[in-house]
């Protein structure tokens, strides 16, 4: 039976994929095989040894120490792409809302407390409400950076909005490519779409290489009076330095899910409560990806959406199946098929990956191996995990 310790509140939706009768779930599990959690930070979190793979129920990982789970070949997974909806509409919210005076204007309805009579209140409001007009977002550009799951699904209704788009991203894959409608504007640089965007739009990971990729020198390129919306990471964006740029009245305005003191007051800074990915249907998405993603891993080796191994997937067509990791270097593969040879277990089909410094393998064989066959992979240089299954 397969165990899974469970971290804050997940959604039952995707618990209840796992059938009771293989896996056993709670938060209280001991020598768990993996780890499911939403935003628990597991940096000081001790790990048994027997965890193979984390399943995190939403994009970002910067919760979890992958590097080091990494090392020990665990796998961490993700769902990217199972809240996207929710982000999206909370981003078209954010330019709406920073648009026109709606806030302000329902504000000050609900200040009207002295009047009763509707039609005194009908004719204040009439002199009041040039003041909360704003502007359309039709014919504007927005600029969103990085078009993956998310960025891409906002560019889109961007364009459905009326709006013009410029697109930024150099990872772009050819997945993320067939969601983009043709009609975004691909830019080749972070400079050129700066300057050409109305509103700015972030929607790449927290990762060491975007920490703080809009700061001073960046926010210098945006066309004045522009804004900047961070739906993505707090960590993405200079918050210091976005606060001179609002002093200084080059950038129009700030919207984000991630609010820290320094902005609380201000008008030109319009902060939610860290809401993007909270709807049931994201949770419960984000939930099925997870669990569907982790059982495959646990029963198959199969891996999908990981961020730390490569993709990696085979077919089952009988025999026995070894699943290990290990360092992406020279002769490990050759070894590990040696082990085999040597003692007449014969392949019959096999996968090899490699992502970065790491490899995934996947070897169907026959007869079934010994525990000492396991072993004696296992004590291989360079392997890192294996396991029989």
């Amino acid at each position: 039976m397969y165990k899974i310790r469970t971290y804050n509140q997940i959604s039952n939706v995707g618990m209840s994929r796992f059938p009771l009768e293989e896996y056993e779930i709670g938060p209280a599990i001991d020598e768990p095989d993996a780890f499911v959690l939403r935003s628990q930070k597991l940096h000081e979190e001790p790990v048994p040894r027997s965890v193979l793979a984390v399943a995190r129920a939403g994009a970002g990982v910067n919760n979890i120490p992958v590097d080091e789970y990494t090392a020990r070949g665990i796998v961490v997974f993700n769902t990217p792409g199972a809240n996207a909806n929710a982000v999206k509409e909370l981003v078209t919210a954010g330019l709406l809302l920073s648009s026109r005076g709606i806030m302000e204007g329902m504000s000050r309805v609900q200040e009207m407390t002295e009047i009763s009579d509707p039609d005194v209140m009908a004719k204040q409001l009439e002199k009041e409400k040039k003041q909360f007009a704003g502007n359309e977002i039709a014919g504007r550009t927005l600029g969103v950076i990085g078009l993956g799951a998310i960025g891409s699904m906002v560019a889109n209704a961007a364009l459905e909005m009326g709006m013009k788009v410029a697109g930024f991203d150099p990872a772009l894959s050819v997945e993320a490519a067939w969601r983009l409608s043709s009609r975004v504007q691909k830019v080749d640089s972070l400079e050129a779409l700066l300057n050409c965007s109305d509103f700015v739009s972030l929607h790449v990971p927290a990762i060491e290489q975007t920490r703080h990729l809009i700061d001073a020198a960046a926010l210098l390129r945006f066309k004045p009076g522009a804004k900047l919306l961070n739906f993505a990471r707090e960590q993405i964006v200079d918050v210091d330095a976005v606060i001179a740029a609002l002093d200084e009245g080059r950038l129009g305005g700030y919207i984000t899910d991630f609010p820290v003191p320094a902005l609380l007051g201000r008008k030109d800074a319009m902060l939610f409560p860290h809401i993007g990915a909270s709807t049931a249907e994201a949770e419960e998405n984000c939930s099925v990806m997870a669990a569907e993603q982790l059982m495959d891993f646990l029963e198959n080796g199969n891996i999908v959406n990981s961020v730390n191994y490569p993709q990696t997937r085979m077919a089952r067509n009988g025999g026995y199946r070894i699943a290990f990791a290990n360092e992406n270097v020279p002769r490990v593969l050759g070894t590990v098929l040696s082990v085999l040879a040597d003692r007449d277990i014969n392949v019959l089909d096999m996968v090899n990956k490699s992502r970065g410094d790491m490899a995934y393998n996947i070897i169907d064989v026959e007869p079934n191996p010994s525990d000492e066959v396991i072993e004696a992979i296992a004590a291989a240089e360079g392997v890192k995990r294996v396991r029989l299954i």
